[in-house]
């Protein structure tokens, strides 16, 4: 087995906290049992995906803030919220309110774009001004500035005098998003799967989130996830300020066996091997490229992924879980990551995990 230029760094994982129409409460438990359970077990960081108008977690930033209260100790990131669905300024009050009781743990990544199927929400989302609606990297730039702390109007001081039955209460405003959350704006993540995606991040000094689908650039045929992963990785670093030292964090699908039950395992072969077909070329007008999902024992995974071009060159992780797996299921392969496959590659729990 090829060593690794370093030994993995922060070990994360990812879910998507699918919940039942019929009972939303148990799923959302779930995904704060798993959550709860990856604090436990050592893990650096849990992360939720954002899912609209679907059975899975719609309002990520709210069930951290539950995470929040329930944890001490480990990050908690979305991977990611679709801006086209927020008001940047609203968005910016919710993360740095749940930044502020997490005791500075949140990590929000995020991305750009119409909103999936926009043309059937776009009346719903944004009645008036649908057309008007600026979907562009600016809408991230926004963001950043008022996360960061830039002003967001050109007022600030005492806004109105209301007298109480026990004193006199001055009202006073900010011209900057309050709460301000110091160290928010370093915490920002970019979910990018293209070059120009890569490099703006770069040049806005924001974090790297890349994950198991990238978009096949150039006229390379036939194209190499790994290499284009890699070329992604190698141009949000050279456009940003701290060049090799620039956070990157990779999210392939990781499904470790070693303490599975004849049944899951086949359960989880049959999951990758029923998505497997998607990898094998560039799909549709985008040319999406998908990573095969890779399921084994923790050494088996190690060794495919020191063989990747882009894992060799990042030291962390968000490993994300599949879809529609069972609870037992979750904490059979959280289990396996963090006490087979991390140490598998080189990640040590520091004194805080324990």
């Amino acid at each position: 087995m090829p060593l690794p230029s370093q030994p993995l760094r922060k070990l994360g994982f990812l879910t998507i906290g699918l919940f039942d129409e019929a009972d939303p409460r148990k799923g959302h438990e779930s995904t704060l049992e798993i959550i709860q359970l990856g604090e436990r077990l050592g893990f650096d960081s849990a992360w939720l995906r954002h899912r609209h108008l679907q059975y899975g977690i719609s309002s990520p930033v709210a069930v951290l803030a539950a995470a929040s209260q329930r944890t001490t100790r480990i990050e908690l990131g979305t991977a990611v919220i679709p801006l086209g669905w927020e008001n940047p300024l609203r968005l910016a009050e919710d993360l740095a309110t749940v930044d502020i009781l997490s005791g500075g743990r949140l990590n929000p990544g995020i991305s750009v774009g119409p909103p999936m199927h926009y043309d059937q929400v776009k009346q719903a989302l944004y009645p008036d001004t649908a057309d008007a609606e600026d979907f562009g990297y600016d809408r991230v730039a926004r963001l950043l500035d008022f996360v960061r702390g830039k002003p967001a109007t050109d007022f600030s001081g005492v806004e109105g005098f209301e007298a109480t039955r026990r004193q006199p209460h001055i009202e006073y405003s900010s011209d900057r998003v309050q709460p301000h959350a110091p160290g928010l704006g370093r915490r920002l993540w970019y979910g990018g799967g293209s070059l120009r995606s890569a490099q703006w991040a770069g040049e806005h000094a924001m974090n790297f989130l890349t994950s198991s689908v990238v978009k096949a650039e150039g006229p390379q045929e036939p194209a190499d996830f790994a290499e284009v992963q890699l070329s992604h990785v190698r141009a949000f670093r050279a456009h940003h300020p701290d060049g090799d030292r620039a956070r990157v964090s990779q999210g392939l699908v990781v499904i470790p066996t070693d303490s599975a039950s004849p049944e899951q395992r086949a359960k989880y072969e049959a999951y990758a091997e029923k998505r497997l077909p998607r990898t094998a070329t560039p799909q549709g007008p985008a040319r999406l490229m998908f990573a095969p999902d890779l399921v084994g024992t923790s050494a088996e995974i190690a060794e495919r992924l020191y063989a990747h071009a882009a894992f060799r060159e990042i030291d962390e992780v968000a490993f994300a879980l599949p879809f529609t797996f069972e609870h037992d299921d979750y904490v059979q392969i959280l289990t396996d990551i963090a006490t087979r496959l991390g140490p598998a590659l080189g990640w040590q729990a520091s004194a805080q995990h324990t």
